[in-house]
């Protein structure tokens, strides 16, 4: 899959996407990247790519013709015309659903905005547009991170364990099950025995509880749109019941 980034500031990708499991992708040849430079779609000495707001206001915005230049000369790279992708308040909330779509295309253009955000008709280039959360950052490229990140995790042979990807938050619906490591006993707080019995049936089906009771605990809405049997889904109502108790008193 390729990934590529359009930035005032190209040179932050390659800290991050050259490590650890990003890092190895791309030396498997899993994950194709480049990043790059905004102003060089820009024609003045200054290679200026922000002006001031027309009807006044704080801040600068991004001009619209260096954007337009750079994603088509871009888009005209290559056999595969690139998904492209912007970055605002005012998009479509990013989760993992958006994240299972995107690792199913060949080539994706993330557009990072910089300074109070982009001239409007510059969205008319968007396939789509995304928000994080409802929080401002002061650029799109860490939001372009976490779009490559939790994308590139979801591509075969890019986690070495095919499983690991499916056990994950969300991958259901619900959080993941808390997880234990050595040792069994730490401070009086011990592992849940259930864990240490060797019973993987016991361990499964405690899993399942242990995500269900979590979800209710930390993410309650999520429950109405998780894969439940009837079962579960009265387990998971009489798990919020609990945890809305203990808050109340």
């Amino acid at each position: 899959m390729r990934f590529e980034t359009l930035s005032v500031f190209p040179q932050v990708f390659a800290p991050y996407l050259d490590e650890s499991i990003m890092g190895r992708a791309q030396r498997k040849g899993i994950l194709d990247f480049e990043a790059y430079d905004l102003r060089h779609w820009t024609h003045d000495r200054h290679n200026t790519v922000d002006d001031a707001p027309f009807g006044g206001g704080q801040g600068m915005l991004m001009k619209p013709a260096p954007i337009f230049e750079a994603v088509r000369d871009i888009a005209s790279r290559g056999d595969a015309k690139p998904h492209v992708v912007f970055f605002s308040p005012c998009g479509k909330r990013y989760d993992e659903s958006c994240a299972q779509r995107l690792a199913t295309l060949d080539r994706v253009l993330l557009v990072c905005g910089r300074y109070e955000g982009m001239d409007e008709r510059a969205y008319e280039l968007a396939d789509e547009v995304f928000s994080l959360g409802d929080y401002v950052l002061t650029g799109g490229e860490l939001a372009a991170l976490v779009v490559i990140d939790s994308v590139v995790r979801l591509l075969p042979g890019a986690l070495g364990d095919e499983k690991s990807a499916e056990d994950e938050s969300f991958s259901d619906g619900l959080l993941e099950y808390a997880q234990y490591t050595r040792p069994a006993d730490f401070e009086g707080r011990r592992v849940p025995d259930v864990l240490l019995s060797g019973d993987h049936g016991a361990v499964d089906a405690w899993r399942r509880r242990s995500s269900i009771e979590r979800t209710a605990r930390w993410r309650p809405d999520l429950l109405d749109g998780a894969t439940l049997t009837d079962e579960e889904r009265a387990f998971a109502r009489e798990a919020t019941r609990r945890e809305e108790g203990e808050c109340d008193g």
